[in-house]
């Protein structure tokens, strides 16, 4: 065996390629980018979360949604009956078509540093069973799979490179992609909001961080919020292909 590349691949064996966001990758980790968590984080916050000053609370019913219930009366500021909603913020990601393609461009980047992870472990496995084993072989038969392995191991080591110089403009290009999501949604429930219910309060309501413990179905506008969204971006998509 050539003692020259057996130096140059066993200093390197240990390289693993670079990580997207920190995850422990000898663990074989699903590294799904801090990306993934900020999708979830930014939908959290999808309506106006501020709360209107209630001056006094007093019998009669309330406009919550497209329901009157009977009970307390809350008053906004100028004496109107305060008028509360929710969207669920997990049903609005989960059926939005935009944050399904941006979720889909996530996981393809970090399906290519899984793939590079896979194919390092798999190399590794070979030279280590290659050094075990070797002595066995012929002459011919280690010269042979020392350049099967030399060749492996720089097609690998190119790859690893493409991946951690690009990945930077790919996680800049995400997180704009995302930050521009998340304002259209905002601007479009402040503007169906003003051309429809005029509601004082929306609240952000999800499965596993929410400031709602409980809303009255009238009080739900997720579907009517996701059906225009979905309606525009159908729209969107249609005018950018003409």
């Amino acid at each position: 065996m050539e003692e020259n590349i057996n130096n140059e691949i066993q200093e390197n064996i240990n390289h693993e390629p670079e990580q997207v966001c920190g995850c422990d990758t000898k663990k074989n980790e699903r590294c799904k980018c801090h990306l993934t968590l900020c999708i979830v984080l930014a939908l959290l916050c999808l309506a106006v979360i501020g709360i209107y000053v209630l001056h006094f609370v007093g019998k009669g019913s309330c406009k919550v949604g497209h329901k009157e219930v009977s009970g307390q009366t809350a008053v906004a500021n100028d004496g109107s009956q305060l008028r509360v909603a929710y969207i669920n913020t997990d049903t609005l990601m989960e059926g939005y078509e935009y944050a399904r393609e941006l979720q889909k461009k996530i996981e393809q980047v970090s399906g290519q540093q899984e793939s590079l992870l896979q194919q390092e472990q798999q190399f590794q496995a070979d030279y280590q069973n290659f050094l075990q084993t070797g002595e066995n072989m012929t002459l011919t038969q280690q010269q042979e799979k020392e350049k099967e392995l030399k060749a492996r191991y720089e097609k690998l080591a190119r790859l690893e490179k493409q991946y951690a110089d690009l990945l930077p403009q790919k996680q800049k290009n995400l997180q704009d992609e995302l930050d521009k999501m998340t304002k259209a949604v905002y601007n479009f429930i402040a503007d169906y909001n003003a051309k429809h219910d005029q509601y004082n309060l929306i609240l952000a309501k999800s499965y596993s961080n929410t400031p709602v413990l409980y809303g009255d179905e009238g009080m739900d506008i997720t579907q009517e919020i996701l059906e225009g969204l979905n309606q525009e971006y159908a729209l969107v998509k249609k005018n950018q292909t003409k």
